[in-house]
């Protein structure tokens, strides 16, 4: 089997049992519902394809994670970008394109990766190259927010950051809970801890073995 394959058959093998068992509380055809609005089946299976090519075409990208998460991967990105829109819509901060754009630059050179290598660094990490425009963005106004937190300016040290961040983390919280998400437990449940999809348990689907206990404890609620 061609290594990429499993990206799009998990992604078509949960839709299929989204059908069969009507998704439970969420809509049907729905991966998310998020501020009530759906993340449709279709949109995440678009991703996760373009997720795909981008492995496909790229040589040496080692995966941050198992290849039958893909899914769950792209879908916990296309929620931590919902919940910081929600952060910066509630906290009435505006983010040009030209501060996303350099919001990224900023997060290539953090990373020590630019041009090609910075794109499979995302990919590694389950995000399309299309989605970096979002990444920029949601970069961007994390960096809004710490600036306003810090009376004007974007903290430079790490110490200053470290001091925020219990409130910038407060904040995004309650912007999470406002959304009142419910992901396809076909896909899996929200970890409000890390904002990542992760497994949820399935009378359709009992695991032959036991799970590994996580390194920490999910949280799936919202803590604030």
């Amino acid at each position: 089997m061609p290594r990429t394959s499993i990206f799009v058959l998990t992604a078509a093998a949960a839709a299929a049992t989204c059908a069969l068992s009507a998704c439970g509380p969420v809509r049907i055809g729905a991966a998310a519902i998020s501020g009530g609005e759906r993340i449709t089946v279709t949109t995440l299976s678009d991703q996760v394809s373009n997720l795909e090519r981008a492995f496909q075409a790229s040589k040496g990208i080692q995966l941050q994670f198992p290849q039958s998460q893909a899914p769950q991967e792209v879908l916990s990105w296309l929620l931590r970008f919902q919940i910081r829109d929600e952060l910066a819509a509630r906290n009435h901060l505006v983010v040009t394109t030209g501060e996303s754009q350099r919001a990224l630059g900023m997060l290539a050179r953090q990373t020590g990766r630019s041009g090609p290598a910075f794109v499979q660094l995302a990919v590694a990490n389950g995000l399309a190259p299309d989605m970096l425009p979002e990444l920029g963005r949601y970069e961007a106004i994390q960096n809004e927010e710490f600036t306003r937190l810090n009376g004007g300016t974007l903290p430079r040290t790490q110490a200053r950051i470290q001091a925020l961040s219990p409130e910038f983390s407060r904040r995004e919280c309650v912007a999470a809970k406002s959304l009142a998400i419910q992901v396809n437990p076909q896909f899996g449940q929200l970890d409000y801890g890390t904002y990542t999809v992760i497994p949820a348990n399935s009378p359709l689907s009992e695991p032959t073995a036991p799970a590994p206990s996580p390194s920490t404890k999910p949280v799936l609620s919202p803590h604030c």
